[in-house]
């Protein structure tokens, strides 16, 4: 990942947390998919974005961290993916997983997956689904129908627009069937600035 001129994010703000949730079996597939790089890496610039978002986080709340999922995904794990989820039709599959053959903005090291968590016991917030969850209970867009419906509480909302609000002040937008993922730039901006991770 170094090699293609990605960095480590802890090497450019060591306050950020990580779980890397796809070099463990603790993801959607139960299993080990970065068996190589344990670390979350993204291009530089991203890197520095990540730092603004946990910078505005901390001035809100300094007892908060941002706790990473994942970052940059090679294109070969992003088949993997895509290939595991083959039950689902293509029009709801394109909805969590990018179709590897146009290229994921993960694959570009322009993508984070994350959370908030509390710095000192390690707890992520309660968003009111889990990473990964491919329920639409996880689409920021249905925020409020699940919580008229009291499938979701308010704190569970406010956690997510918090933070919403503290990746946007980064540099960051929201995807709206995931409330974890956030791009730093646009796919074909990505393209046209990076080079993809195979």
């Amino acid at each position: 990942m170094i090699a293609a001129g990605l960095v480590d994010i802890q090497k450019i703000d060591s306050t950020i947390h990580i779980d890397v949730k796809y070099a463990t079996k603790d993801n959607f597939m139960g299993q080990v998919l970065y068996k190589n790089y344990p670390k979350v890496y993204l291009q530089k610039v991203v890197a520095e974005r990540l730092s603004k978002a946990q910078k505005a986080l901390q001035e809100i709340d300094p007892t908060l961290t941002l706790l990473v999922f994942d970052g940059t995904r090679p294109r070969s794990v992003q088949q993997a993916m895509w290939d595991a989820l083959d039950t689902i039709p293509f029009s709801e599959r394109v909805k969590f997983v990018s179709n590897p053959a146009n290229g994921s903005i993960h694959n570009y090291g322009c993508a984070v997956d994350l959370t908030i968590a509390n710095k000192f016991s390690k707890n992520p917030l309660d968003m009111g689904a889990g990473y990964d969850d491919l329920r639409k209970i996880a689409y920021p867009r249905h925020e409020d129908r699940f919580l008229k419906s009291g499938a979701l509480t308010e704190v569970q909302v406010q956690n997510r627009k918090l933070l919403r609000q503290v990746m946007r002040a980064g540099g960051f937008w929201v995807i709206q069937t995931e409330w974890w993922h956030f791009n730093a730039f646009s796919r074909k901006k990505a393209k046209e600035l990076f080079e993809i991770i195979e």
